[in-house]
């Protein structure tokens, strides 16, 4: 393995924010207690391309092409509870794209030969996450022997878990593995209360990390397979370069693109009625939505006095997406 080359092909994809993050259910038979799921998806058969809601594989396409996707991350809860619809997906998503499109599939199961076969051509990569209490004994679990089958079979095979106590118990697995994926354990709402009783607590007020935790994982460290992935890389590097390969894509002309990957744009509520200093713009620099104009944020903020209605200045995830601030103009 090359200097600085990641062990495992996702990982490059994820790096450059060019991975779209498939959703495809919420539900899962285990019931881990650190798994960071948001209760709006825990438990609910939903799926999701990135952020987006949806319900075909066209719907997921869609979205993947608003950011130019190289590849796709299949996860969950427990993508292998609804196989026929993991295929129907990937199987949309390499007629669009080729070959080349990289898909990795995240499994709490142990999948045998029957349910890998069907994974073929179709699946590139798969990331398996044994749960905790089997790591220290992990060459007598079926997960290590799932792995060693899904390698003869062609596919890339490793393990992806949260650092916990006990993860050193993993070492064994390596010569069987191309890969293992470490994360930095991440404080979530649904996990606060499993978190505290554990005496655990965030590492600050800024990322999700759980303090500590990179120390469970200190011994597996350094190993040519094992790469850590921080709460701070999610947070400022993989979803930031996902979020500029969006905006680039679908900005508006008047859209102001952030270097953190946000959209800026002004919003003029007056009952859909143009303002005069409008019109001296050329007609793409403002849009009319749904009774209200959309337009540069500067014009909203330094023209005020000439508009009438009520003024705010959003930004948000681009596409239509989650918004970060509305910021009302007087």
């Amino acid at each position: 393995m090359k200097r600085n080359q990641l062990p495992a092909r996702g990982c490059t994809v994820c790096h450059q924010g060019a991975k779209m993050v498939l959703f495809i259910t919420g539900r899962c038979s285990r019931t881990c207690w650190y798994c960071p799921l948001s209760a709006q998806r825990k438990g609910r058969d939903d799926v999701y391309a990135n952020e987006k809601k949806v319900q075909t594989p066209g719907e997921a396409i869609s979205v993947a092409r608003t950011m130019d996707a190289l590849g796709t991350g299949v996860t969950g809860g427990e993508p292998l509870l609804v196989p026929g619809r993991v295929r129907e997906f990937c199987m949309e998503l390499k007629k669009e794209f080729g070959e080349e499109h990289h898909i990795h599939l995240y499994t709490g199961l142990a999948p045998g030969k029957d349910e890998l076969g069907a994974l073929c051509g179709l699946v590139d990569e798969i990331r398996m996450h044994p749960p905790q209490e089997e790591w220290h004994r992990i060459g007598e679990s079926a997960f290590l022997h799932s792995a060693s089958l899904a390698r003869e079979m062609g596919f890339s095979a490793g393990f992806e878990v949260p650092a916990l106590p006990g993860i050193e118990g993993l070492r064994d697995a390596l010569s069987a593995l191309d890969f293992l994926n470490i994360n930095e354990l991440e404080w979530g709402e649904t996990n606060a209360d499993a978190m505290r009783k554990r005496g655990m607590e965030p590492a600050d007020d800024l990322h999700n990390a759980v303090s500590g935790c990179r120390d469970w994982a200190a011994p597996l460290l350094g190993h040519p397979k094992v790469h850590w992935c921080s709460s701070q890389f999610k947070d400022s590097h993989q979803l930031r370069k996902r979020l500029i390969r969006i905006a680039r894509n679908t900005a508006r002309p008047f859209d102001h693109i952030t270097e953190d990957g946000t959209i800026i744009y002004g919003v003029i509520r007056d009952g859909g009625r143009v303002p005069q200093i409008l019109s001296r713009l050329d007609r793409e620099m403002y849009e009319v939505r749904d009774g209200k104009i959309e337009t540069l944020w500067w014009i909203v903020s330094e023209y005020s006095g000439e508009i009438g209605g009520e003024k705010c200045i959003i930004e948000r995830y681009p596409d239509r997406g989650i918004i970060v601030e509305v910021t009302p103009v007087p």
